[in-house]
């Protein structure tokens, strides 16, 4: 036994930097929770500020746009979530029937590349193509004599601008997790189904899809963590004041709050009511994700 220990020393020892890290950087900063419950000021520091409670909840809570940006959060979150977790699907059923490895390997290549640009980059981009007056997207659409669309200014466009550019961005790399599932599904089982008839559909139907429903019902209980995270990166470099009224979600509005504002408290109570809902959904997301789909941390 002692061996044993021994032996896996190496192991442990290599976590170190990790833990240390996350140490640092997650339960270290976790000592400014007590902002939320203060009318903190810089000058006077953590046990200077005067203690109120929970009045910073009561005035995030009574703020007019607050039940907004709640529910713009949930609802570009979701449809992100939905979205990256069909389309992808779609792609890899369709790449798993192309025959040709060259022209496979090309197309995974060419729709994974979005992923390694940041939000930056792609943001500008973004406001180029999609822009009402020189951009490319809406000279195509003058061509079938559509009127010009401000994507990224018109509350109605810019949550499905923001869904569709950041499963443009995304899909490529979840794709390549359902071309994974593919390979580990049985060749005997498509070999029994072309004995018994079944045409390529009928194979995707029966065989292909069950094989990958595990790490479907996986990605998608562990994707419930999410729901509050609708991409601050994202929607801070495409946004503005025009679409804050379908755009705005809870990580901008702490930016807003705690940065521009200097309100420090209220800001710091909606971090720490996020922080605790998305807690509530992780919990709830392996909990499943060890139900459904046998999957486990420990």
């Amino acid at each position: 036994m002692n061996k044993n220990r021994i032996s896996q020393l190496p192991f442990h020892l290599m976590l170190l930097p990790g833990v240390f890290l996350v140490l640092v950087f997650s339960y270290g900063p976790m000592f400014g929770i007590i902002m939320s419950f203060e009318q903190y000021i810089p000058a006077k520091g953590f046990t200077g500020s005067e203690w109120i409670g929970l009045d910073n909840f009561r005035y995030v809570l009574d703020m007019p746009d607050t039940f907004t940006v709640l529910w713009n959060t949930m609802y570009i979150a979701m449809m992100k979530i939905v979205a990256g977790l069909v389309f992808p699907i779609l792609i890899a059923l369709l790449l798993n029937e192309v025959r040709k490895n060259v022209v496979k390997r090309t197309i995974q290549t060419l729709i994974y590349l979005p992923h390694f640009l940041s939000w930056i980059i792609l943001g500008g981009i973004l406001i180029d193509v999609l822009s009402p007056s020189s951009g490319i997207v809406n000279h195509f659409l003058g061509i079938f004599g559509v009127k010009p669309i401000y994507f990224l200014g018109n509350n109605h466009w810019f949550p499905f601008t923001i869904v569709i550019s950041d499963l443009w961005k995304e899909f490529g790399f979840a794709t390549i997790v359902y071309l994974a599932a593919l390979t580990s599904i049985n060749p005997v089982l498509y070999e029994a189904a072309i004995v018994d008839g079944a045409n390529r559909w009928r194979q995707t139907l029966h065989v292909t899809l069950p094989g990958m429903t595990p790490i479907i019902v996986l990605l998608l209980t562990l994707s419930l963590g999410n729901v509050l995270n609708a991409g601050f990166d994202q929607i801070f470099n495409l946004y503005s004041p025009q679409v804050y009224e379908s755009g705005d979600i809870i990580d901008t509005m702490v930016y807003r709050l705690g940065l521009v504002d200097a309100q420090f408290g209220p800001a710091a109570a909606v971090g720490l009511f996020k922080s605790v809902v998305s807690f509530v959904f992780i919990s709830v997301s392996y909990l499943l994700a060890y139900r459904f789909a046998n999957y486990r941390i420990f």
